[in-house]
C-alpha cells in the first residue's frame, strides 16, 4: 500500500513537473538554435535520474536544460524523490503514456527497470545518463567509473602510506549492489588495494542516504577503520560527517560527486579528496543525442566518458569548477622562478599546459619560463634541466620524454635545491607531485570506441595499425596498453607498433603505409601522431577506416568535423599546467605534497 502511495505521488509530481516545464519551455524558443540542431516539431524528452535531491542529478539536469533552451525543446525532469525501483518504472510508464519522444535516464541498477525501458523503446528513444541499465540505448554519457574508482583508491593508499600506516581496516559504503555506476566504482577502489597490507572490509549499503551512511561510518570508526570510501554523494557526506563527530583527522576519507556539504568537509579536513564528475555535461550531450536520435540520426549506440577531476583541499573552492580554480591560486612569499620544461616547443597540448601555467603563476606572484625544446630529444631536455639549475630555478615542472633518459639529470637538480613536479608524464626519480592522466584507461576508452564503431558498421575482424611518439614516453606508452586491451579476446589484429616520434608528417608517412595493408583502424597515441593518422585517411579517400587518437588541437577537431577520424581523448593540459605550478608554490611554500598522483580528465571528442 505504502509503494502503491509512493508511486502515486511520484505520478503527481511528474504531471505538476511536466505542465510546469511545457509552460516555461514552449515551442518559442530561438527558431535558429532549433534548426542548428534539427529539432522537428517539438520534442519531448523526459530526464529521469535515480532521485531529485543530490546535488549530481540536479546538476544533470541544469546541463539538460540549458541544452534544451538552445535546441528549441522541451525536457522534463521527473525524479523521483528517493532511490527506488517501483517509482522509477512508474516514472518511465508515464513518460511513454505522456507522450514523451526519448527517455534520458541514470538506471537505479541495470535490471529491474529493463522491462519497462524494453516496452517504452518500442516507440521512444532511449539514452543513458550516469549509469545505463541492460538495454541497447541510442547512446550513453557516463564516467569511467572503475577507472575513476582506482583514481580515489589510489589517493586514499598514497595518503595513508605518506602518514607512515601501511595497513589496517578500510569501510566501504556502497549505495546498493546494483546500481552499475557505483559497483564499478568499488570494483576500482578495491583494486587499488590488491597486493598491499589493507583489508578492504565487507561493503556495507546505505542507499545514498547521507544520514544512513553516516551511522555505517560511525560503526566502522568503532571498529578502528583507517579510511572509508564513499560511492556516492550521499555516501560520501555520510562518511565526512562521521569523521568530523569523531574528531577523527587520521581517518582517511574519500569519495564521490561534488556538492557544498562535500567541498567544505574537505576544506575543514575531515574528506582527503573526491571524484568530481561533470553531471553537467552528461545533461547537455544527453539532450543533443536524445534530440538527434528522435530526428533519425543513428548514434551507434555509443558510449562517451564525459570525465573526472580529482577535488581535494588544494583544489577547493565555490561554484563551478572554474571559480574553483580561480580561488586556489596559492600565493607565494617571494617571486620564486619556476621553469617550465615539456617534451617539445610546438604541439597545441603543450602551448595549452604552458597557457595554464602562465595564468596561476601570475595569480600566485611568481614567474614560469617555458623552456621546451623545439622537438623531441633527449639531450636537449637534459640541456633544459641542466640550464634551468644554472640559471638559478627553484622549481622544475616537466613532461619526461621518457621514465629514465632525464633522471640523472633530475636527481642533480633535486640535489640542488630545484623542487620537482611532473606534468603529463613522469620520469622514475620521486617529485613533489604529478598532474596527469590515466593514460592506460583513457587508451583502452580510445580502443572500446573504435571498437564499437567498427562493429557497428558490420566488420569484426582486421588488421589495426598503431603509430606512437617513442617506446619510452611513458604517458603514450600506457595509452598504447589501455588500447590493445581493448581488443583482447576479439578477432582484430593489432599490427606491430610504428613510432612517428610524434611528428605529424612522419606519422602520416606511417599511416599511409598502414593504409596499403588494408587496415580497417588506426590509432594514434599523441597529437602528431593523431594529426598525421587523419591526414593519411583524408588523403586516401577511405572513409571506412576508423581513426582514434589523443589530445586536441584545431587540425584535430578539423579532422573529426569531415569524418576522417571518429574521436578524439581531449585530455585537460590547462588543468596540469595550473595545478604544477600551485604544487610547486607549495613545495617551495615548505609545504609536503607526498608525491601525490592527481588525474586530471579525460574526455571523448566525437563529431
Amino acid at each position: 500500500m505504502k509503494k502503491k502511495l509512493l508511486a502515486t505521488l511520484c505520478c503527481m509530481a511528474m504531471v505538476a513537473t511536466s505542465l510546469v516545464g511545457c509552460g516555461a519551455k514552449s515551442t518559442t524558443t530561438d527558431t535558429a538554435a532549433t534548426e542548428a540542431a534539427g529539432a522537428t516539431g517539438d520534442v519531448k524528452v523526459a530526464l529521469i535520474t535515480m532521485d531529485s535531491i543530490d546535488q549530481h542529478w540536479i546538476t544533470l539536469n541544469e546541463g539538460a536544460q540549458k541544452a534544451a533552451g538552445e535546441l528549441g525543446v522541451t525536457v522534463t525532469f521527473m525524479a523521483p524523490n528517493t532511490k527506488d525501483d517501483a517509482q522509477q518504472i512508474e516514472c518511465v510508464n508515464n513518460a511513454v503514456a505522456g507522450g514523451y519522444n526519448a527517455i534520458m535516464v541514470a538506471a537505479n541498477g541495470p535490471d529491474a527497470i529493463s522491462s519497462a525501458l524494453k516496452e517504452a523503446a518500442a516507440g521512444v528513444k532511449i539514452v543513458y545518463v550516469d549509469s545505463p541499465a541492460n538495454v541497447d540505448a541510442e547512446a550513453t554519457f557516463s564516467t569511467d567509473n572503475k577507472a575513476a574508482g582506482q583514481t580515489a583508491g589510489e589517493q586514499m593508499k598514497a595518503k595513508l602510506e605518506g602518514n607512515g600506516v601501511t595497513s589496517g581496516d578500510i569501510g566501504i559504503i556502497n549505495v546498493n549492489a546494483a546500481t552499475d555506476s557505483c559497483v564499478m566504482r568499488e570494483e576500482g577502489f578495491r583494486a587499488a588495494f590488491d597486493g598491499s597490507g589493507f583489508n578492504l572490509m565487507e561493503t556495507q549499503y546505505g542507499e545514498g542516504d547521507a544520514a544512513k551512511s553516516q551511522s555505517i561510518a560511525e560503526n566502522y570508526i568503532t571498529q578502528g577503520v583507517v579510511g572509508i570510501f564513499g560511492c556516492n554523494e550521499g555516501s560520501t557526506t555520510g562518511a565526512g560527517n562521521a569523521i568530523k563527530a569523531a574528531g577523527k583527522s587520521d581517518i582517511i576519507g574519500v569519495g564521490f560527486d561534488k556538492s557544498d556539504a562535500i567541498l567544505n568537509l574537505i576544506s575543514d579536513g575531515f574528506l582527503l579528496c573526491t571524484m568530481a564528475q561533470n553531471p553537467d555535461v552528461m545533461g547537455y550531450e544527453g539532450v543533443k543525442a536524445a534530440v538527434d536520435a528522435v530526428n533519425g540520426k543513428s548514434l551507434g549506440g555509443a558510449v562517451s566518458d564525459t570525465g573526472v577531476s580529482v577535488i581535494d583541499a588544494a583544489t577547493v573552492g565555490g561554484g563551478s569548477d572554474d571559480a574553483a580554480s580561480a580561488d586556489k591560486a596559492v600565493k607565494a612569499s617571494k617571486e620564486w622562478k619556476i621553469a617550465l620544461i615539456t617534451m617539445d616547443s610546438i604541439d597545441q597540448h603543450w602551448v595549452t599546459l604552458n597557457e595554464g601555467a602562465q595564468a596561476e603563476a601570475a595569480k600566485a606572484g611568481v614567474s614560469v619560463t617555458f623552456m621546451a625544446p623545439n622537438t623531441k630529444d633527449d639531450a636537449q631536455q637534459i640541456e633544459c634541466v641542466n640550464n634551468a639549475v644554472a640559471g638559478g630555478y627553484d622549481a622544475i615542472m616537466v613532461a619526461a620524454n621518457g621514465p629514465d633518459a632525464i633522471s640523472s639529470a633530475l636527481k642533480e637538480a633535486q640535489t640542488a635545491g630545484v623542487k620537482i613536479v611532473y606534468v603529463d608524464s613522469p620520469a622514475n626519480v620521486e617529485a613533489e607531485a604529478t598532474f596527469s592522466t590515466d593514460n592506460k584507461a583513457a587508451g583502452k576508452t580510445a580502443g572500446d570506441e573504435m571498437k564499437k564503431a567498427l562493429e557497428a558498421a558490420g566488420v569484426t575482424s582486421g588488421d589495426i595499425g598503431v603509430i606512437n611518439v617513442n617506446a619510452a614516453t611513458d604517458s603514450c606508452v600506457m595509452r598504447e596498453e589501455g588500447f590493445r586491451s581493448a581488443f583482447e579476446g576479439t578477432d582484430f589484429k593489432i599490427l606491430e607498433t610504428q613510432y612517428g616520434e610524434g611528428d605529424a608528417a612522419k606519422s602520416q608517412s606511417i599511416a599511409e603505409n598502414y593504409i596499403t595493408q588494408g587496415v580497417v583502424g588506426i590509432f594514434g597515441c599523441n597529437e602528431g601522431s593523431t594529426t598525421g593518422a587523419g591526414n593519411a585517411i583524408k588523403a586516401s579517400g577511405n572513409a571506412d577506416i576508423i581513426g582514434v587518437g589523443f589530445d586536441k588541437s584545431d587540425a584535430i577537431m578539423n579532422l573529426i568535423a569531415d569524418g576522417h577520424l571518429l574521436c578524439t581523448m581531449a585530455q585537460n593540459p590547462d588543468v596540469m599546467g595550473s595545478d604544477g605550478v600551485d604544487a610547486c608554490v607549495q613545495a617551495l611554500e615548505g609545504e609536503a605534497l607526498g608525491g601525490k598522483v592527481t588525474d586530471t580528465g579525460v574526455s571523448v571528442l566525437s563529431k
